[in-house]
Protein backbone atom coordinates (compact mmCIF):
# COMPACT_ATOMS: atom_id res chain seq x y z
CA UNK A 1 0.00 0.00 0.00
CA UNK A 2 1.32 3.52 -1.14
CA UNK A 3 2.07 6.25 1.58
CA UNK A 4 -1.60 8.84 1.40
CA UNK A 5 -0.04 11.57 -0.38
CA UNK A 6 -0.94 15.29 0.40
CA UNK A 7 -0.85 17.65 -2.35
CA UNK A 8 -0.55 21.32 -0.96
CA UNK A 9 -1.05 23.87 -4.15
CA UNK A 10 0.29 27.14 -2.57
CA UNK A 11 2.37 30.12 -3.96
CA UNK A 12 2.77 32.30 -1.24
CA UNK A 13 5.31 30.81 1.24
CA UNK A 14 5.19 31.88 3.96
CA UNK A 15 1.72 30.04 3.76
CA UNK A 16 3.36 27.24 2.72
CA UNK A 17 6.01 27.23 5.52
CA UNK A 18 3.20 27.69 8.19
CA UNK A 19 1.16 24.47 6.68
CA UNK A 20 4.20 22.37 6.91
CA UNK A 21 4.61 23.33 10.05
CA UNK A 22 1.03 22.58 11.26
CA UNK A 23 0.94 19.15 9.98
CA UNK A 24 4.48 18.22 11.61
CA UNK A 25 2.80 19.65 14.75
CA UNK A 26 0.23 17.71 14.77
CA UNK A 27 2.42 14.22 13.67
CA UNK A 28 1.19 14.38 9.94
CA UNK A 29 3.92 12.96 8.30
CA UNK A 30 2.45 11.73 4.76
CA UNK A 31 4.01 12.64 1.65
CA UNK A 32 3.58 16.40 0.73
CA UNK A 33 4.05 17.68 -2.53
CA UNK A 34 3.98 21.68 -3.12
CA UNK A 35 3.50 23.24 -6.25
CA UNK A 36 3.47 26.53 -6.46
CA UNK A 37 0.80 27.65 -9.08
CA UNK A 38 -2.30 26.53 -11.05
CA UNK A 39 -0.61 25.20 -13.98
CA UNK A 40 1.83 23.23 -11.66
CA UNK A 41 -0.67 22.01 -10.18
CA UNK A 42 -2.86 20.77 -13.39
CA UNK A 43 0.64 19.34 -14.82
CA UNK A 44 1.68 17.30 -11.40
CA UNK A 45 -1.90 16.03 -11.35
CA UNK A 46 -2.33 14.88 -15.55
CA UNK A 47 1.10 14.16 -15.82
CA UNK A 48 1.92 16.98 -18.56
CA UNK A 49 5.04 19.66 -18.72
CA UNK A 50 8.01 18.85 -15.91
CA UNK A 51 5.79 16.00 -14.40
CA UNK A 52 4.98 14.17 -17.86
CA UNK A 53 7.12 11.22 -16.30
CA UNK A 54 4.90 11.08 -13.30
CA UNK A 55 2.33 7.76 -12.60
CA UNK A 56 -0.69 10.00 -13.10
CA UNK A 57 -2.16 6.82 -11.38
CA UNK A 58 -1.04 7.45 -7.62
CA UNK A 59 -2.96 10.47 -7.22
CA UNK A 60 -3.24 12.65 -3.83
CA UNK A 61 -5.20 11.29 -0.92
CA UNK A 62 -5.95 15.26 -0.70
CA UNK A 63 -5.52 18.26 -2.64
CA UNK A 64 -5.04 21.61 -0.09
CA UNK A 65 -5.96 23.81 -3.26
CA UNK A 66 -5.20 27.71 -2.02
CA UNK A 67 -7.72 30.17 -4.09
CA UNK A 68 -5.36 33.08 -5.58
CA UNK A 69 -3.12 31.24 -7.38
CA UNK A 70 -0.30 32.55 -10.48
CA UNK A 71 -1.12 31.19 -13.73
CA UNK A 72 -4.66 29.60 -13.19
CA UNK A 73 -6.25 30.40 -10.19
CA UNK A 74 -7.51 27.57 -8.08
CA UNK A 75 -10.94 27.65 -9.19
CA UNK A 76 -9.89 26.72 -12.65
CA UNK A 77 -8.24 24.51 -10.94
CA UNK A 78 -11.30 22.34 -9.24
CA UNK A 79 -12.84 23.17 -12.68
CA UNK A 80 -10.58 21.16 -14.42
CA UNK A 81 -9.69 18.35 -11.61
CA UNK A 82 -13.93 17.50 -11.80
CA UNK A 83 -14.27 17.36 -15.70
CA UNK A 84 -10.98 14.95 -15.69
CA UNK A 85 -12.39 11.25 -15.63
CA UNK A 86 -9.23 9.86 -13.22
CA UNK A 87 -9.55 13.38 -10.78
CA UNK A 88 -13.29 14.06 -10.74
CA UNK A 89 -13.47 12.38 -7.09
CA UNK A 90 -10.35 13.27 -5.97
CA UNK A 91 -10.82 15.12 -2.54
CA UNK A 92 -10.41 18.90 -2.87
CA UNK A 93 -10.21 21.20 0.48
CA UNK A 94 -9.98 24.38 -0.57
CA UNK A 95 -7.33 26.27 1.98
CA UNK A 96 -7.56 29.94 1.28
CA UNK A 97 -7.14 33.29 3.08
CA UNK A 98 -10.03 34.81 0.51
CA UNK A 99 -13.41 35.92 3.04
CA UNK A 100 -15.17 36.73 -0.79
CA UNK A 101 -18.49 34.97 0.07
CA UNK A 102 -18.54 34.47 -3.90
CA UNK A 103 -15.32 32.45 -3.42
CA UNK A 104 -17.27 29.67 -1.28
CA UNK A 105 -20.25 29.82 -2.85
CA UNK A 106 -18.10 29.46 -6.28
CA UNK A 107 -16.00 26.31 -4.94
CA UNK A 108 -18.56 24.54 -3.50
CA UNK A 109 -21.05 24.86 -6.98
CA UNK A 110 -17.89 23.36 -8.93
CA UNK A 111 -17.18 20.61 -6.90
CA UNK A 112 -15.21 21.49 -3.45
CA UNK A 113 -15.62 18.73 -0.74
CA UNK A 114 -14.50 21.44 1.82
CA UNK A 115 -13.70 25.20 2.26
CA UNK A 116 -11.66 26.14 4.92
CA UNK A 117 -10.62 29.84 5.43
CA UNK A 118 -6.76 29.98 7.39
CA UNK A 119 -7.54 31.13 10.55
CA UNK A 120 -4.95 34.38 11.18
CA UNK A 121 -4.01 32.63 14.42
CA UNK A 122 -1.12 30.23 14.63
CA UNK A 123 -2.52 27.83 17.32
CA UNK A 124 -5.98 27.96 15.14
CA UNK A 125 -4.34 27.20 11.74
CA UNK A 126 -2.49 23.89 13.99
CA UNK A 127 -5.83 22.92 15.29
CA UNK A 128 -7.46 23.36 11.17
CA UNK A 129 -4.68 21.16 10.08
CA UNK A 130 -5.12 18.55 12.84
CA UNK A 131 -8.51 18.46 11.98
CA UNK A 132 -8.41 18.39 8.30
CA UNK A 133 -5.49 15.50 8.63
CA UNK A 134 -7.79 13.64 11.37
CA UNK A 135 -10.77 13.33 8.83
CA UNK A 136 -9.46 13.69 5.28
CA UNK A 137 -6.02 11.03 5.92
CA UNK A 138 -7.04 8.82 8.79
CA UNK A 139 -11.35 8.48 8.94
CA UNK A 140 -12.36 9.02 5.47
CA UNK A 141 -12.93 6.33 3.22
CA UNK A 142 -11.90 7.26 -0.78
CA UNK A 143 -13.78 5.29 -3.62
CA UNK A 144 -11.68 2.54 -4.97
CA UNK A 145 -9.13 3.54 -7.98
Amino acid sequence: MQEKMILLVEDNPDDEALTLRALRKNNISNNLVVVRDGAEALDFLFGTGSYVNRDIHNLPQIVLLDLNLPKIGGLDVLRRIRQEEHTHLLPVVILTSSKEEQDLIKGYSLGANSYVRKPVDFNQFIEAVHQLGLYWLVLNETPPR
